[in-house]
């Protein structure tokens, strides 16, 4: 009955009828979870609230729905995608302004959905830093041009997290735009010339000049049906920027060649010829200097002409510095509500590792020795003749306890959803699993700060643009867990890979070769390197003015000397994208659910295995 529900029940209750009510439509679905807010035909996603719903997440939640609801009542996905820009910055844009729009008709009209959008739009501004952003770049414009429209829209001044970067931004753009916005302000009601307004608005920015090609023409009916299959199309709330490159990312990822071995860059297939001692170079990026004879493959003489434009903008980070105490408290219980569903599955799984490795574990020792550990079981020799000396015990060393594992995650913007959320959960279990087996677990996750580029993007224009200047993005490495730390101390901290805006652009090679570095630093006798990631290393700031397979190259080139001349033993795992063909030792799997009893049943397969042996050129065979 209704008057035995929870608070939290009635909550979610009211919030999905009144998406229905401002959406107009009865047959809308409304889910709760870890996802962002946004839209996928007629189905809407909120952020799961927490049992006890405090006020400001009650607002926030109340501003994502009414932003969903708006979206699904004004928006239509077959004009939207006819209209389309090509350039990332344009799609940005052309997003930002039609989310901005769909939230101007509403609160327009209602004074209650205007406030709950205000105070959404202010949280989210605080949380992603742009109280603290000094300078306009090209990375706020999206969001610059979306508060002036919605400021021309609607009357209603930038939130105060986001007001001073805003005036700024006016100083620069105005005399070029302020036309364009009053077009906007008089079309916002017709969607089609709504879109033609901001196409001229991009040329006047000198973003976008010229129309893309236009796709077939869609006719009224199946308008919708095309929507349903564009979900990028359809995210809200300001992630116009991140959504497009997903969009971009998973068309790369599928559309960019494959480059055979035979194909590589010469300098790879140099390095193999010379066949290099292992180790030499000139910067060292691990915690803790490498044992003798092991050094970072970053030291090495030939890089494939792979380089960074600058690394000044580069970070190594723990969850603490991203996020707050309150907020990893919010994720972390995020998380716990997901686990709840697939507890059962994955502890089996656990367990049933846990089995595999206890009994691998089985303690043997050296008796009669001078010194040690007091035997007790031959005490009563030395009773029975106490000439007898006393009888001391030492247990055997096993290669099994001497071992470290670290999980690499992919944090890229296509990671969004269910298999971040899946991934999270996965080592979650699996660290505290290894922890219980004597194995220390090492978690770590890539992306980049910025979308398009960010502040090494801001350098390079700055200097003139030189001609393929490497990488071109300001790199985000993240330790969730160190190998020393207990998982009960740090917890809460993979809550943060559920975070609304962490996951960006991946640079895998780089990352790959960071973990690698990690591992060398280690004592254990035993490194083995798993990495979780849903396809090909993408990047669109470094991919825009560099070779399109430049990422993939030193991807493969990091992957080739980990593989042939490291002890590190590496094994990679692909979610929805074959990463056997950069991998030797790979599997891949369609579904997110199957990652956790995958990345058991693999550990399980290298436990069985005898350790790499460093300086074997071998140990290449493909996983099933």
């Amino acid at each position: 009955m209704a008057d035995a529900e929870t608070p939290l029940e009635q909550f979610k209750r009211a919030t999905t009828a009144a998406v229905r009510a401002i959406a107009e439509n009865g047959e809308v679905e409304v889910g709760f979870g870890a996802e962002a807010a946004g839209v996928v035909g007629k189905r809407a996603r909120l952020p799961a609230p927490s049992r006890a719903l405090p006020p400001e997440e009650v607002a926030r939640l109340r501003g994502e729905a009414d932003a969903v609801a708006l979206r699904l009542r004004y928006h239509d996905a077959g004009t939207h995608l006819k209209r389309q820009p090509i350039t990332p910055t344009g799609r940005a844009i052309f997003e930002a302004l039609e989310q901005a729009r769909c939230e101007a008709l509403g609160a327009n009209r209602m004074a209650g959905v205007a406030q709950n959008l205000t105070g959404v739009l202010e949280h989210k501004y605080r949380r992603l830093g742009f109280d603290r952003v000094t300078e306009p770049t090209e990375a706020t414009l999206p969001e610059a041009v979306r508060m002036l429209a919605r400021e021309a829209m609607t009357g209603a001044p930038p939130p105060a997290a986001i007001a001073p970067l805003i005036d700024q931004w006016r100083d620069k753009i105005a005399d070029r735009i302020g036309a364009d916005l009053t077009d906007l302000r008089d079309t916002m009601a017709d969607q089609d010339a709504f879109a033609r307004t901001v196409r001229q608005l991009l040329a006047d920015l000198d973003v976008e000049a010229q129309e893309a090609p236009d796709p077939q023409e869609p006719s009224e009916e199946d308008g919708s049906d095309e929507g349903d299959d564009q979900p990028g199309s359809e995210q809200i709330q300001g992630e116009a920027g991140e959504n497009d490159s997903e969009d971009e990312q998973d068309s790369k990822a599928e559309k960019r060649p494959d480059p055979r071995p035979g194909m590589e860059s010469d300098s790879d297939t140099d390095s193999d010829d010379r066949d290099e001692e292992f180790g030499e170079g000139e910067e060292e990026t691990g915690d803790s200097p490498p044992p003798q004879g092991e050094r970072p493959l970053s030291k090495e003489k030939d890089t494939s002409a792979y380089r960074a434009y600058t690394q000044q903008f580069d970070e190594e980070v723990t969850a603490d510095d991203l996020c707050d105490a309150e907020e990893l408290t919010r994720l972390r219980v995020m998380l716990d509500q997901q686990l709840q569903s697939l507890q059962g599955v994955i502890s089996r799984l656990a367990n049933r590792l846990q089995r595999r490795l206890l009994a691998k574990q089985t303690r043997s020792w050296n008796f009669d020795l001078e010194e040690g550990i007091l035997d007790a079981g031959r005490l009563a020799r030395v009773i029975a003749n106490p000439t007898q000396p006393l009888s001391y015990k030492q247990e055997k060393d096993t290669d099994f306890r001497d071992t470290v594992v670290t999980l690499l995650i992919d944090n890229s913007g296509s990671m969004r959803g269910r298999p971040i959320t899946i991934a999270a959960m996965s080592a979650d279990i699996l660290a505290r699993t290894l922890e219980r087996c004597n194995v220390k677990v090492e978690i770590l996750g890539f992306t980049t700060r910025a979308w398009k580029g960010g502040q090494s993007r801001e350098r390079w224009i700055t200097d003139g643009k030189p001609a393929t200047p490497g990488r071109l993005n300001d790199l985000r490495h993240i330790v969730y867990k160190a190998a020393d730390a207990p998982w009960r101390r740090v917890r809460k901290s993979l809550g943060l890979m559920l975070r609304e805006g962490l996951l960006k652009e991946n640079i895998d090679g780089e990352a790959l070769d960071w973990a690698h570095n990690r591992l060398l630093g280690r004592p254990e006798q035993r490194r083995i390197l798993m990495v979780i990631s849903d396809g090909a290393p993408v990047d669109d700031s470094t991919l825009s003015v560099n070779p399109g397979n430049y990422l993939e190259n030193h991807l493969r080139s990091v992957i080739q000397k980990i593989e042939t001349r490291s002890p590190v033993e590496l094994i990679a795992i692909g979610i929805g994208h074959d990463v056997t063909r950069y991998y030797s030792r790979a599997v891949t799997i369609v579904d997110a659910e199957q990652l956790g009893g995958t990345m058991m049943d693999k550990l399980a397969e290298l436990f069985d295995e005898a350790p790499k042996i460093p300086g074997k050129r071998g140990i290449r065979r493909s996983a099933a």
